[in-house]
């Protein structure tokens, strides 16, 4: 059996899938704005690694 922490994840699971990815896109956005010629690969390289290091964080933060 399920415990109910699993089961309220998975009713969660696509939103929070879909709020990193907006995330994601806002950082991206911003990068375009401030950076003329950007390297969108490089952009999205440093955007997921700081989000990794953030959410590392904050998991650390949460679970002390």
């Amino acid at each position: 059996m399920k415990k109910i922490e699993q089961i309220e994840l998975e009713a969660h699971r696509n939103q929070i899938g879909t709020d990193v990815k907006r995330l994601v896109e806002k950082y991206r956005a911003i990068f375009d704005w401030d950076v003329a010629e950007i390297d969108q690969r490089l952009a999205d390289t440093l955007i997921l690694a700081e989000i990794r290091k953030a959410l590392d964080d904050l998991e650390k933060s949460l679970l002390a």
